[in-house]
């Protein structure tokens, strides 16, 4: 358009899917709602921007963030006003945790009804202010490209983040001859040039160091980098909770996960090391070992923290150094310093953390008492035999332990895991992985109760084609809550126990291949045939009560 020409007038709707199309956006997850009529009408009218509807407002905030996690940019979600938006906080919370980018476009009333609380009316800005990274409301059309240009820009920024953009309905069908804007770019910090060097002090002066590695960001330039300097360095590294796929699990640099299962060997690790090199991760409460491992304010190991966000530095440790940068920027500059000659102090110290990483990864043997399918023998087959490029994905609960600790994730972007510990994600993120990336096999793995949060969203992969497979580690109990009622409360069980359907029938009803599974051996050609069918399957994983943990067991079920 030139200087002279007069933008052509357009409702709210058209204006608002422009700048998405602008913005790179060709995926919504959406549950349609009279309060953005506009918005669904302009979807129609662009082929370019795939609109996937959902079952629930629940998972197409977690397909939303699922999205962001795969991709990169922000994962869109639209959510109806009211109940719409309250089922799709969850998953703005856990964007919010696992500071992924997203945003959640929220239908509202008509200006004219504010504040007289209208049908379904609630106030976004304060209902999300704490939740997301930035909550808004659009109270004039003209502002449509500027605000939702805003709204990329923060999502992308620093801590990377969840967005709320509320959408009056007069704003989305009232019309406008309003400018389009041009596609946000995001400034990403560096290093300060004394960093590296600082850096190099610190690693001269240590006898065990420690690199941690987590938070989002991360590019397949930026994973090279750091594994150039871990290795020119000999340095072991650690993923904080939920980002084992920052770095190849088969590197021999590589020393498992911190956070809920964390191996004894690890935990003492990470409590003798005397400098731990912090790229990406906030030390999180799970992370940090709910601030033991790692001491809030103060740790007893010295620290280099390197944060994309400057409020994130110094909010809950004291740094000895302080890096205000993106992971991929600081990761090209640790992996530019030259590595000192001859052998290192700590040389054996990473020989040991590996070899004790790989001990606590071998699959276990069954035990005497055992009944049903033995689940490490399961995950470690998928391991050993799945392409590195396929992507696992699971909610909460205690089967995550098994999957966390005997997977062992190849590519960046494979694992994708709630940190807030949300039940019900492994589906709808799944799906979402598999619509962004439908080349790769996508394996679900969800407890019986985790499953049974989101299982309508099979009707979502049907209906899209997304042939995900869900594996179902069937207990019959909450089995997280469980253990702690054993820990708390030993031999009174309490809301613990579940009454589950038949996961067979119930998934074929959707046109979903499904089988049953009672036994390891069972499970690979099972598998096999659940690939071979080309459609969404569930294999139903029928699994011993008592085996709490890999290696406890409940005295009664």
């Amino acid at each position: 358009m030139t200087p002279t020409e007069k933008p052509a007038a357009r409702n709210g709707g058209q204006i608002l899917v422009e700048a998405l199309r602008r913005n790179q956006v060709d995926t919504v997850y959406c549950v349609p709602g009279e309060s953005y009529l506009p918005v669904l009408d302009a979807l129609a009218g662009h082929d370019s921007i795939r609109t996937i509807v959902t079952r629930h407002e629940g998972a197409a905030s977690n397909m939303a963030d699922a999205h962001g996690k795969v991709t990169g940019r922000p994962g869109i979600a639209f959510v109806t006003r009211g109940p719409g938006a309250t089922h799709a906080a969850n998953g703005v919370h856990t964007a919010r945790q696992d500071s992924t980018p997203m945003i959640l476009f929220v239908g509202q009333v008509a200006s004219e009804a504010k504040e007289r609380e209208g049908f379904q009316e609630v106030d976004y800005r304060q209902m999300f202010g704490g939740l997301a990274k930035w909550a808004t409301e659009i109270e004039h059309i003209e502002r449509i490209p500027e605000i939702v240009s805003r709204a990329f820009a923060v999502a992308m920024s620093g801590r990377k983040g969840p967005v709320v953009v509320a959408l009056p309905e007069d704003v989305l069908f009232g019309t406008a001859d309003v400018a389009d804007v041009a596609p946000v770019r995001v400034a990403e910090a560096a290093p300060e040039p004394h960093a590296a060097q600082e850096l190099a002090t610190l690693l001269a002066q240590a006898q065990r160091p420690l690199v941690i590695v987590g938070g989002t960001g991360w590019t397949a330039q930026a994973q090279a980098d750091l594994r150039r300097f871990a290795t020119a360095h000999n340095l072991p590294v650690a993923a904080s909770f939920r980002r084992q796929d920052v770095l190849d699990n088969r590197d021999g640099h590589y020393v498992g996960q911190l956070g809920l299962g964390i191996s004894p060997a690890l935990a003492k690790t990470v409590d003798e090391a005397d400098l731990l090199i912090v790229l990406g991760s906030r030390l999180s409460e799970v992370t940090s070992g709910a601030y033991e491992l790692v001491r809030s304010p103060q740790p007893a190991q010295r620290l280099v923290h390197v944060h994309a966000d400057p409020e994130e530095l110094g909010r809950v440790y004291r740094a000895d150094l302080p890096v205000n940068a993106a992971v991929a920027q600081a990761a090209a500059a640790f992996a530019a310093l030259p590595a000192a000659p001859g052998a290192r102090a700590w040389d054996a110290w990473t020989v040991a953390a590996r070899a004790a990483y790989e001990a606590h990864n071998a699959p276990l043997s069954r035990g005497a008492e055992q009944r049903g399918v033995e689940l490490s023998s399961v995950v470690a087959h998928l391991s050993d035999t799945l392409p590195d490029d396929a992507i696992v994905t699971n909610g909460a609960g205690n089967y995550t332990v098994w999957v966390h600790r005997y997977f062992r994730y190849k590519q960046l972007g494979t694992e994708l895991a709630p940190t807030n510990g949300a039940m019900g994600y492994g589906l709808p993120a799944a799906i979402a992985a598999k619509l962004a990336r439908p080349d790769s096999t996508v394996v679900c793995f969800a407890g019986d109760g985790c499953f049974m949060m989101y299982p309508q969203e099979l009707a979502t992969a049907a209906q899209f084609g997304a042939a995900v497979i869900v594996v179902v580690v069937n207990n019959g109990m909450l089995g997280t809550i469980r253990m702690h009622q054993e820990r708390e409360y030993p031999g009174r069980i309490s809301g613990t126990a579940l009454q589950n359907p038949d996961f067979q029938v119930f998934a074929q009803s959707f046109g979903a291949y499904a089988e049953r599974i009672e036994h390891e051996s069972e499970f690979p050609a099972a598998f096999e045939r659940a690939r071979a069918s080309g459609r969404p399957a569930l294999l139903e994983l029928v699994t011993d009560p008592l085996q709490i943990t890999p290696t406890a067991r409940l005295a009664q079920g």
